[in-house]
C-alpha cells in the first residue's frame, strides 16, 4: 500500500459508515421516531399518575398520537412511524377500557416486543435474519445478501441477535413488573427503557454494518441490464435495418 492509497481507503470507509448511518436513520424514524414513540406514553402515564383517570389519559394518549400524523401529513414526510405508533396506542387504549384495567394499556405494546425479540432469533436461526430483511430494501441491496455476501449475512445475523436479545431483556423486566407493580411504576420504568435499549440496538446494527463489505446495488445492476438490453435491442435493429438496405440495393441493381 503506497502513502497515496490510504486516504482513498479511508475516504470509501468513511462513506460506507455514512450511507450506513443514513440508512438507519430511515429505517428507524431517527429522532423524530423515537419522539412519537415515547410521547403517547408518557403523556399517558404522566395524566394516570396525578389523576388516575384512566379515560382521560387515555384519550390524551390517542389524541397526541393522531396530532403527531397530522404533523407529518401537514409536512408531507413519511407517516409509517407516526402510524404504527398510532395502531399501538388505539390497541393500548382498546384493552385499557374493555378491561377496566390501566395497566392493559401497556399490554399490547409489550406482547409486540416480546414477540418482535422472538422473531429476531428465530429468522436468524432459520438463516434469514430480520434485520437483513429490514434493512435490505433500505440498502437497495434486497436479498442479495443471503446468497451473495455472506460478509454482510453475518453482521445482519450478529445485528439480529443483538436486537433479539436486547428486546427479551427488556421484556425480563417488564412482564414481573406488569404482575407486581401498579400502573404508574409500570409506566415510568416502560418510559424509561423506550429510549436506551433502542439506541444500543441501533448503535451495535451500525457497528457490525460498518465493518461488513459493502451492499450489493441490485437496483442498479437491474438498471444495467435493462440498458444493455435495450442496447443490444437498438443494435439488433441497426444490423437488420442495414441488412435490409443491402438487400434492397442488390435487388434493384439485378432488376
Amino acid at each position: 500500500m503506497t502513502s497515496l492509497d490510504k486516504p482513498t481507503e479511508d475516504t470509501e470507509t468513511d462513506d460506507a459508515r455514512a450511507v450506513t448511518e443514513a440508512a438507519l436513520f430511515e429505517a428507524f424514524g431517527g429522532v423524530r421516531g423515537m419522539v412519537e414513540t415515547v410521547l403517547p406514553g408518557l403523556l399517558f402515564v404522566t395524566i394516570f399518575t396525578i389523576n388516575k383517570d384512566l379515560h382521560l389519559s387515555a384519550i390524551a394518549a390517542l389524541a397526541v398520537s393522531l396530532l403527531l400524523v397530522v404533523v407529518r401529513l401537514v409536512m408531507r414526510d413519511t407517516v409509517k412511524h407516526a402510524f404504527s405508533g398510532v395502531f399501538g396506542v388505539a390497541f393500548g387504549v382498546v384493552f385499557a377500557m374493555m378491561t377496566g384495567n390501566a395497566k392493559n394499556f401497556y399490554l399490547p405494546g409489550m406482547l409486540y416486543t416480546l414477540g418482535l425479540g422472538l422473531a429476531y432469533i428465530i429468522t436468524t436461526l432459520a438463516g434469514v435474519p430480520l434485520m437483513g430483511l429490514i434493512l435490505g430494501p433500505v440498502f437497495k441491496e434486497n436479498l442479495s445478501w443471503r446468497t451473495r455476501n455472506p460478509g454482510r449475512k453475518k453482521a445482519y445475523a450478529k445485528a439480529s441477535y443483538a436486537w433479539g436479545g436486547i428486546l427479551l431483556a427488556k421484556c425480563a423486566i417488564l412482564f414481573p413488573l406488569y404482575w407486581w407493580a401498579d400502573t404508574a411504576q409500570l409506566g415510568w420504568v416502560l418510559v424509561a427503557l423506550k429510549i436506551p435499549p433502542f439506541l444500543l440496538a441501533v448503535w451495535l446494527t451500525w457497528v457490525f454494518l460498518a465493518k461488513a463489505p459493502a451492499p450489493i446495488d441490485v437496483f442498479a445492476e437491474m438498471e444495467a441490464e435493462e440498458k444493455a438490453e435495450e442496447e443490444r435491442k437498438a443494435a439488433l435493429a441497426a444490423e437488420r435495418a442495414e441488412q435490409g438496405e443491402v438487400a434492397g440495393g442488390r435487388h434493384r441493381r439485378e432488376a
